[in-house]
């Protein structure tokens, strides 16, 4: 799944769109890498994500299929720091 939308789907961004510019502006990072919207993603990578004065860290417990419900996001990832 892309980086992009695995942002938008788990809720850690709330539009696909918004996941594109923060990417695009060199805020994301996939394993220490800066990651780009289309970065294919796999079950045990690290998302960190750069915003004003903090920096989220998540691990990719699952990759879904598709669009998941509300209550499912968060059982997505693990929230590293």
């Amino acid at each position: 799944m892309r980086l992009d939308k695995f942002l938008k789907v788990s809720r850690l961004i709330k539009r696909r769109t918004v996941a594109n510019k923060v990417s695009e502006q060199g805020r994301v990072y996939v394993n220490g890498i800066l990651a780009k919207p289309a970065k294919q993603l796999k079950e045990g990578d690290i998302i960190s994500i750069i915003q004003a004065d903090c920096e989220v860290k998540v691990k990719i417990i699952k990759i879904p299929s598709g669009n998941v419900s509300i209550q499912q996001a968060p059982e997505l990832y693990e929230i590293i720091s």
